[in-house]
């Protein structure tokens, strides 16, 4: 293998390790969306999650502890979410801004003990067999187990929203929820799951930035890539697959 072909190679498995917490921000934001409530809060819920996985990684040494605790307060980011654009009907937008300030500044406070510090990480994991194919398998399957769960989650999502009954429920309570409330299925309910389910997920892409992209917290580390990942959701338009692409 040539230096070009190296260098190609080394960027393109580069680019798979920066894309995957957008990917995870993606996924998440099109659960809440499809079920009908904008999310403008994706940069609190990364920072949030990216601060709690951190934390939780350097209390407790337990990498599947740190994913769970950026979880739990993405879904609770997520909850405040819910509570606001549909218990109170706030503004959505209003609602989703006020959301990124807020887990600005609570992981800004959260965090401030622990910059500088090193917690565990995820390392990469080369799959057999797949890792050995030439060029694909540099690229593709010799990451670490967020990467991989990254792209296994496309594939059931995408399945899960055009090809099961709660998928159909999702849609149609996004597309049409009076029809919807119609049919006996109860709107609010259905949104405050998504919105919270979104929340945790979309935390999952923070918690990569802290505990496999880099092994460290540091304040405001998202550096904009929430509000990258509200484009890249509407490029998508809301489908996984073309949000994997």
């Amino acid at each position: 293998m040539n230096n070009i072909e190296s260098f190609i190679l080394s960027t393109l498995s580069a680019t798979v390790r920066a894309g995957t917490p957008l990917l995870f921000a993606v996924l998440g934001t099109i659960f809440t969306e499809r079920s009908g409530v904008m999310n403008l809060g994706l940069e609190g819920f990364m920072l949030i999650g990216a601060i709690g996985g951190f934390v939780a990684s350097y209390q407790t040494s337990s990498l599947l502890a740190a994913i769970l605790v950026a979880m739990l307060a993405g879904a609770i980011l997520g909850l405040v979410h819910a509570f606001f654009t549909v218990t109170l009907r706030v503004n959505q937008i209003v609602s989703g801004l006020a959301i990124t300030m807020l887990g600005t500044g609570l992981s800004g406070l959260w965090g401030k003990d622990y910059i500088g510090v090193i917690a565990r990480r995820f390392e990469p994991i080369k799959i057999p067999v797949l890792s050995e194919v030439p060029y694909i398998g540099q690229i593709l399957f010799n990451h670490d187990l967020l990467v991989y769960i990254s792209f296994i989650m496309v594939p059931l999502m995408w399945l899960f929203i055009y090809k099961t009954r709660p998928g159909l429920t999702l849609r149609a309570v996004g597309e049409s929820p009076d029809a919807a409330d119609a049919k006996g299925i109860n709107v609010f309910a259905v949104r405050y799951f998504y919105t919270i389910l979104g929340g945790s997920i979309t935390a999952i892409g923070g918690a990569y930035l802290s505990l496999a992209y880099n092994s460290m917290w540091i304040e405001n580390m998202t550096a904009g890539r929430g509000w990258i990942a509200i484009a890249l959701v509407l490029f998508a338009t809301w489908d996984p697959a073309k949000a994997l692409i």
